[in-house]
C-alpha cells in the first residue's frame, strides 16, 4: 500500500508564489519506480491535469494552463516530490491532489493512477 502526503496549501494573492509537496511512503515502496501527477479539481469542474513526473529518466510535463509558471520536481531521497507554483491567478484555485502509479510514465490522466493523496486546498486572491 503506497500512502501520499499533500502539503504546502494556502491562501496567496494574485502573483505570489506556493510550494506543494506530496510525499510518498509504503511498504516495500521504492519511488524510482513510481510516476507521479499532480491534479487540480475546482468547484463543480473535473479533476484535471496540472503535472507530471516520469519514473526513471524524470521527465515532466505540463498543462498548458500552467506552463512557465509551475515546474516539477522530485527528491528521491527524501520520497518527496515538489510543485512550485508562481505567478499564480485566480483560476489556479482548487484542491490540489498529487497522484502516483508505478509505471514509467502515467500521463496527465487522473484514471491512469492508482493511488491518491487527501489534497491541499490552494485558493488565490484578486
Amino acid at each position: 500500500e503506497v500512502q501520499l502526503v499533500e502539503s504546502g496549501g494556502g491562501l496567496v494573492q494574485a502573483g505570489g508564489s506556493l510550494r506543494l509537496s506530496c510525499a510518498a511512503s509504503g511498504s516495500g515502496f521504492t519511488f524510482d519506480d513510481y510516476a507521479i501527477g499532480w491534479f487540480r479539481q475546482a468547484p463543480g469542474k473535473e479533476r484535471e491535469g496540472v503535472s507530471c513526473i516520469s519514473s526513471g529518466d524524470g521527465s515532466t510535463f505540463y498543462a498548458d494552463s500552467v506552463k512557465g509558471r509551475f515546474t516539477i520536481s522530485s527528491d528521491n531521497a527524501k520520497n518527496t516530490v515538489y510543485l512550485q507554483m508562481n505567478s499564480l491567478k485566480p483560476e489556479d484555485t482548487a484542491v490540489y491532489y498529487c497522484a502516483g502509479d508505478r509505471t514509467v510514465a502515467a500521463g496527465m490522466h487522473p484514471s491512469s493512477y492508482e493511488y491518491w493523496g487527501q489534497g491541499t486546498q490552494v485558493t488565490v486572491s484578486s
